[in-house]
């Protein structure tokens, strides 16, 4: 079979089409024929090799669906035939994260799903929402559960309540979507003003350019009469912590999901027990919650936004639109 590795140090230069042996699933395992992965922020940090593999060299990408083509003997939740999405964590089934889960990642700790095939363990996958090609299916292990997972999981969003999303990559704007889906208030940032409208065509009641305004959280607190956001998906990281402090109510939420604006910088707690504010870290999701918003998403007709689809030939000039941060939601690419 075909499958993309990283070779030496990385880089997308380095990323390679090679062939290997077609997996064979194991008892507790199925085999699935990989139509469709989407690229995350965390693919590019692996693939440029500025995070080594736990197996090299790593096949990458944590996100793809497709069909189940065998089962192994032990094999009771799906069958040949079966249209499925992995999960991130292969070992994270419900409950709370734990050490142990977070060895199981596709894409890092385990080889992932950038290949014609590959062999997931039973509890390590999910069916797709009726409806979803594989295209779209392969949007949600990663970008869908966070965003699911920061507005729902914890403490969840009440209609009327106002919410924060940073950007509009692939979280960002399924946290507008979803939020919207339950009647929230959603306030968007970015530094395009083309990207904005975009958002707004999307239900984002409000908008803001953080390169035109670069103290947000104060705008925040102006289209709130004072009052302060009462969720914020962060994902820039340190460089955005400070703003998204200021923007939050008191008693609010963060979500803690990313660090596209770097993490080597200070942040003071004396905000964050000020205001009581309630950060939570969040790592994509386990299986349970996975199944939620699968339910959600069926039950709304929700579609994910999908900025391009690259063919399968195409992978290093898929990591390089997702470098360059003119993507609008996902970015995703055929396989085979």
């Amino acid at each position: 079979m075909k499958a993309y590795e990283i070779q030496g140090d990385g880089g997308i230069a380095n990323l390679a089409l090679v062939e290997r042996p077609k997996p064979v699933p194991g008892p507790n395992e199925i085999l699935v024929r990989v139509e469709a992965v989407s690229l995350n922020y965390r693919d590019l940090i692996y693939v440029k090799g500025l995070r080594p593999g736990s197996v090299r060299p790593l096949i990458p990408m944590s996100d793809g669906a497709g069909e189940v083509v065998a089962v192994g003997d032990a094999v009771t939740t799906f069958k040949v035939g079966d249209r499925v999405a992995g999960l991130f964590f292969q070992n994270w089934t419900d409950g709370p994260s734990s050490a142990e889960a977070m060895t199981s990642a596709l894409g890092g700790a385990l080889h992932g799903m950038f290949a014609e095939y590959v062999a997931l363990s039973e509890n390590g996958a999910v069916h797709v929402p009726a409806g979803y090609s594989s295209v779209e299916a392969a949007t949600l292990p990663c970008a869908g559960l966070t965003a699911w997972n920061a507005l729902f999981e914890g403490v969840p969003v009440r209609a009327g309540e106002t919410v924060v999303v940073q950007g509009t990559g692939g979280v960002s704007i399924f946290g507008l979507q979803f939020a919207k889906l339950h009647g929230a208030r959603v306030i968007v940032t970015s530094s395009s003003d083309e990207k904005l409208d975009r958002a707004r065509s999307l239900g984002a009641d409000e908008t803001v350019n953080y390169k035109t305004t670069p103290e947000w959280g104060k705008a925040v607190l102006e289209l709130t009469g004072g009052r302060g956001a009462d969720h914020v998906i962060e994902v820039g990281g340190g460089g955005t912590f400070p703003q998204s402090i200021a923007a939050v109510r008191h008693s609010g939420t963060i979500s803690l999901i990313g660090g596209l604006g770097g993490f080597e910088h200070q942040i003071s707690p004396v905000s964050i027990f000020h205001k009581s504010v309630t950060v939570r870290g969040i790592y994509v999701g386990n299986r349970a919650m996975f199944e939620r918003m699968n339910r959600a998403i069926t039950a709304n007709h929700l579609k994910p936004v999908i900025d391009r689809v690259f063919p399968f030939t195409e992978a290093r000039e898929a990591f390089h639109h997702l470098e360059n941060g003119r993507h609008f939601g996902k970015v995703v690419v055929t396989v085979g």
